[in-house]
């Protein structure tokens, strides 16, 4: 009984791991798409082992329409960036949505707006750093 025990915690510790692992997001082909006007945890979506770059748009945005192809392209030329878009719309509201939780939840007040996580999931960039370094690696 006692050797079986330590098996045990093993066995549970790396069933827990391994379950952390399957709900990590992963880097696709194209950024993910997150929130659609909803509030949203950033920290569940950042890419583990990658630097995030979370960007803040709407469809209805015509400086976010102008950056997504670079955004697109630097996030499929770059292993090392993924690029993840909070789409700060509800689906049923034409306009940029103002008003949305997403929104609010943040403090947005224009977009294109940034956040940028590390590979390790920390906050290390927002607003005009996080734009300056978005603007940096797109030259």
């Amino acid at each position: 009984m006692k050797l079986l025990l330590p098996r045990v915690l093993v066995l549970a510790t790396a069933l827990v791991a391994f379950n952390s692992l399957l709900a990590a997001p992963a880097k696709g082909p194209a950024p993910a798409s997150i929130s659609h006007g909803a509030t949203v945890r950033l920290e569940e979506h950042a890419v583990p082992g990658k630097t995030t770059i979370f960007d803040f748009y709407s469809e209805f945005c015509p400086p976010c329409v102008a950056i997504a192809p670079a955004l697109e392209r630097l996030h499929a030329s770059r292993p090392d960036i993924a690029v993840v878009k909070v789409d700060v719309n509800r689906p049923d509201v034409r306009g940029i949505d103002w008003k949305s939780p997403v929104v609010a939840q943040f403090g947005l007040n224009s977009i294109p707006h940034f956040k940028i996580y590390s590979p390790e999931g920390k906050l290390i960039a927002e607003g005009d750093a996080a734009k300056k370094m978005v603007r940096d690696w797109l030259k």
